[in-house]
């Protein structure tokens, strides 16, 4: 079965290098000025889709993965956490060939931590139900990626990106910080079953994820709700003695025109990947 496992993350991964390569050859929409940025964050998008909903509804059906993490799992649940690793380590490798180490180490962190912990699970057929509550966290990336792409097209004073915020503000508490912490208290009431390398290994993801998305939350906290304004332009009506006068003044551009790196930073992980976890 570890072949197995490593044959899935194996074809994951090309799957996903393929998407990443098949949408530069489409167009992007024109407001997009980082095209590469704009795609990484699709592909992203497809992938919390697949096993944030598959370990959602996984979980829902078999929920003795909850009450038994280590060894209870039916043979599909070890799959997704297979097609996890792969994008994880394609994401990887395009954030490699399209930035630089020192922009991206932050994330390639986070991504180093995590393929660690569910590699482990892929290729020792334990831990699986503990590494589909993980994948819970992508629940909340869904919601991170969308924000992106808004981000990205310049929507920031949208609808569309208001609601975002909120669901991504809202997702992030419930599946999230919740999951992280249900894995954190399993682990330390649990750790007599656990060996030390396998605590060390989860206890530094665990702290590595955790710590970027507390850190994620609050910048979205500040840049989006409390930085932010209800509404694009405001009449200032200003009364003379002769006359009466409406000016239209714009809404405050430095909440709204984020540039890339401010983007990056902002929604990391999974930018592109963790939150980009």
């Amino acid at each position: 079965m570890a072949s197995g496992g490593l044959l899935v993350a194996g074809a994951s991964f090309t799957v996903f290098r393929g998407l990443h390569w098949g949408l530069q050859l489409l167009p992007t929409p024109e407001s997009v000025r980082d095209r590469w940025m704009w795609q990484n964050i699709f592909v992203s998008l497809i992938h919390s889709l697949l096993s944030g909903t598959g370990a959602l509804v996984g979980l829902w059906l078999f929920p003795q993965m909850v009450a038994d993490p280590i060894h209870d799992h039916p043979p599909w649940a070890r799959v997704l956490v297979a097609v996890s690793v792969g994008y994880f380590v394609a994401d990887g490798v395009d954030m490699l060939w399209n930035q630089t180490l020192a922009q991206a180490w932050d994330l390639l962190c986070h991504h180093l931590a995590v393929v660690s912990c569910l590699s482990t699970a892929v290729v020792s057929g334990h831990f699986v139900g503990f590494s589909m509550v993980s994948l819970l966290l992508e629940l909340n990336s869904i919601c991170l990626h969308v924000r992106k792409l808004l981000l990205l097209s310049h929507k920031a004073s949208s609808l569309a990106f208001r609601v975002s915020s909120w669901a991504t503000l809202t997702t992030l508490a419930l599946f999230r910080l919740l999951p992280l912490g249900w894995m954190s208290l399993w682990l330390f009431r649990e750790y007599n079953q656990v060996s030390l390398p396998l605590v060390i290994l989860c206890g530094i993801g665990l702290v590595t994820v955790g710590s970027m998305s507390i850190s994620l939350g609050i910048r979205i906290l500040i840049k989006d709700v409390l930085q932010s304004r209800p509404y694009p332009f405001i009449l200032i009506h200003k009364e003379t003695q002769q006359t009466k006068s409406s000016e239209p003044v714009s809404r405050n551009s430095s909440t709204l025109s984020l540039n890339c790196g401010e983007v990056f930073s902002s929604v990391s992980p999974q930018r592109g990947g963790a939150g980009k976890r």
